[in-house]
């Protein structure tokens, strides 16, 4: 009698716990779509001009599209704003450093405050990322850390996003050193454990507030 208790006790658990999973996914997918719909009606005039600029100012595409990997490992393709006089896109890419000369004068000033990000509202729209989660990084880098670090991968579990726990705690641009790329992804495992709407509410609020200049963002 005792057994079967215990036993039922953890099915409903269990099911507690999916029903409680697929809540937040669903209230997560529609604030996904609702803010990025705002975000993108209220940005367009900044979009066409930072496009424009980025044409006028440097030979290359307005677009940067990326392969990177998503939920369970996926492969997606990311956009930003082209920053760089180089679309890398293969096995060996190089992170962008301080005084990098890949960097064009407009790029600097649009990787400093996050601007080259606004076209990843676009990838949340299609469902590739999230507003909120762990950052996504280029395919290469993550082959080169998931051998590193223990359970780097666990950061695919989830969708990855335009800003998240790690970067409004300031871990985020380069990560030149093993240990820095470390706390990033114990700040991504964090999330992935504690997430809810709130907290993803919070980290928006923050980013907008907080993340939006960053020093170390090369």
């Amino acid at each position: 009698m005792i057994i079967s208790t215990t036993l039922d006790s953890l099915k409903s658990y269990s099911e507690f716990n999916h029903n409680r999973t697929k809540f937040h996914s669903f209230q997560k997918r529609l604030l996904d779509i609702v803010f990025s719909i705002l975000i993108l009606i209220l940005i367009m005039p900044v979009l066409l001009i930072i496009a424009l600029s980025i044409k006028l100012t440097s030979p290359g595409p307005i677009l940067f599209k990326q392969l990177r990997n998503g939920k369970d490992g996926q492969k997606i393709e990311v956009w930003k704003f082209r920053s760089m006089t180089v679309c890398e896109n293969g096995s060996a890419i190089k992170q962008a450093r301080k005084n990098d000369p890949r960097v064009t004068k407009l790029g600097g000033f649009l990787r400093r405050t996050s601007l080259d990000e606004l076209p990843q509202f676009f990838n949340v729209l299609q469902g590739r990322m999230s507003i909120v989660g762990p950052r996504p990084h280029a395919i290469a880098h993550n082959h080169y850390y998931q051998s590193r670090i223990p359970n780097y991968n666990l950061r695919h579990q989830i969708k990855p996003g335009i800003t998240g726990w790690a970067q409004i705690n300031g871990w985020r641009g380069e990560t030149e050193t093993l240990d820095k790329m470390a706390m990033r992804i114990k700040f991504d495992l964090d999330y992935i454990h504690n997430r809810n709407l709130f907290l993803d509410i919070k980290i928006i609020i923050m980013t907008v507030f907080l993340g939006l200049v960053n020093k170390n963002a090369y």
